[in-house]
């Protein structure tokens, strides 16, 4: 039966569990300033993802989707980790965290300065080629003329999955291996509705890991897989169990 828990709680299981890992989704960085694109006034509200971040409707007419990238982008540039990417980069650091899923693609992560990140829908800030996958510097696109164009004449995208992409298949087996792994798993700010990542937390649990969860409200992982849960804001929570860890 699933128990609610306080800072404090979360601090004790942290401590009697070994190989922690995390699965973070868009609320973790909501406090970031990165809205949740699900949430009321976020991008899929405003756009139909089907017709603005399919990977068909990018192949058909890539200004179109660019309209929804260049808002996108404008709004992941400037944000920067919250407390809670930055406790689990201590985590990390202090050999409790095997390391972070993060089905968010704002690099948040990497930002607060976990090494050991699974980007299970790719990267925001990269950009890649759409036809031979090179790699295209942020600083060498001219963004004020678009569509952009690789040197081989395929189209240049952030390197995110699309919807209509499958997960790319390193991230999925890292993603699965971790899950497999974990003692722990904490679950941050995501609500286990986007397949397949709504998977790994059952894989988790089918190998024995406790499940803990920390969300503003419950989810359907709440009723299905979760043992614990914290609510709250993952960014005013964390440091309190940080405090209770010592840090």
């Amino acid at each position: 039966m699933m128990k609610e828990i306080t800072p404090q709680d979360l601090a004790g299981l942290i401590r009697r569990h070994s190989r922690l890992v995390a699965l973070t989704g868009a609320g973790i960085s909501v406090e970031s300033g990165i809205p949740d694109f699900r949430s009321p006034g976020g991008l899929w509200t405003r756009y139909d993802p089907m017709e603005y971040a399919s990977i068909q409707a990018f192949r058909k007419n890539p200004v179109k989707v660019w309209q929804l990238l260049l808002e996108m982008d404008a709004t992941i540039t400037p944000a920067v980790p919250n407390p809670a990417h930055y406790a689990l980069a201590a985590l990390e650091a202090q050999g409790k965290l095997l390391g972070v899923i993060t089905q968010n693609v704002d690099n948040l992560h990497q930002a607060a300065g976990s090494k050991k990140v699974v980007e299970y829908h790719g990267n925001a800030l990269r950009f890649v080629c759409d036809h031979c996958r090179g790699h295209h510097p942020r600083e060498m696109l001219d963004f004020s003329h678009l569509p952009l164009y690789c040197l081989c004449g395929g189209l240049v995208r952030p390197d995110v999955v699309f919807f209509g992409e499958p997960i790319p298949p390193a991230a999925q087996k890292e993603a699965n291996d971790l899950a497999q792994a974990c003692g722990l798993l904490l679950i941050i700010g995501t609500s286990g509705e986007v397949s397949p990542a709504n998977y790994l937390p059952m894989l988790a649990k089918d190998h024995g890991a406790v499940i803990v969860e920390n969300n503003l409200e419950p989810t359907i992982l709440t009723r299905g897989v979760t043992d614990y849960l914290l609510q709250g804001k993952a960014g005013e929570l964390w440091p309190e169990v940080m405090k209770n860890l010592g840090n």
